[in-house]
């Protein structure tokens, strides 16, 4: 069911072009295995910052509405951020995805309270 409904690619991509200075650069992959569904998404080096949002907070939230509608359809939707070329490296930076994986875990307990 998940591969018939590529809704969270489209609302991703709505989402992310909306707050974006550049939306033509927004590329998103959609991948579906036996996980679940992994949408990669690419911004301009530029944008990042908008996209991952003070401590994470954004990225945390996208994360958090894609998940939804992803339960919608019945599928575990995945949101992963790739590193623009050009951009910091991890060591250079504060990694919002080390803390992340935490916030995965809490987002999933408060996913199973939504009646969906």
């Amino acid at each position: 069911m998940a591969e018939d409904t590529p809704d969270d690619k489209e609302f991703l991509e709505y989402i992310i072009k909306s707050i974006v200075d550049k939306p033509e650069e927004v590329e998103i992959d959609r991948e579906v295995d036996e996980m679940g569904v992994l949408l990669s998404l690419r911004v301009d080096a530029d944008d990042m910052g908008q996209v991952i949002g003070r401590n994470g907070s954004t990225a945390r939230a996208i994360r958090t509405l894609v998940r939804i509608v992803g339960l919608k359809s019945h599928a575990r939707v995945n949101l992963k951020i790739e590193e623009p070329e050009g951009g910091e490296k991890a060591g250079d930076q504060d990694s919002s995805d080390s803390s992340s994986d935490n916030d995965d875990e809490e987002d999933d307990e408060d996913l199973e309270d939504l009646d969906l």
